[in-house]
């Protein structure tokens, strides 16, 4: 009988070299595989990171990567670090602020910042599944 994989869905970017970004998230130290957060709020995502972009009814454009990524690194931190949920409505904040800065139509922006304020609980506290084949 073959050996089984694991694996996780969902997932359709791989970040190619290391993102450093400054976050006001002050006084954590986390270090993970993937993700790294400093007590002076420098956010490192390293190369090899997988994320899945923009979720919901909408699409990804150039605008919306950098965001996406950024959200989805702290929201991953938050399904890790259950004290990290205290800043939920700031990385929800900061998805905002990156893809304004990108060049995101600030209605499109801010529509997306409203709907991970409403909708986005649910995905800072659950993780995905991990799943076996064959």
């Amino acid at each position: 009988m073959p050996s089984l994989i694991k694996y996780r869905e969902g997932y359709k970017y791989q970040l190619a070299q290391d993102y450093q970004h400054e976050t006001d998230i002050p006084g954590v130290s986390i270090d993970t595989s993937f993700i790294s957060l400093t007590r002076s709020g420098l956010l490192t995502i390293k190369a090899g990171y997988a994320w899945d972009g923009a979720s919901g009814p909408t699409y990804d454009s150039k605008s919306s990567m950098r965001g996406s990524l950024v959200h989805d690194a702290l929201y991953q931190l938050m399904r890790i670090y259950p004290d990290m949920r205290k800043f939920r409505l700031y990385a929800d904040e900061l998805l905002f602020i990156i893809c304004k800065q990108d060049g995101m139509n600030l209605i499109r922006a801010w529509i997306w910042k409203k709907a991970v304020n409403i909708f986005g609980r649910s995905s800072a506290e659950s993780n995905n599944p991990i799943l076996e084949a064959p």
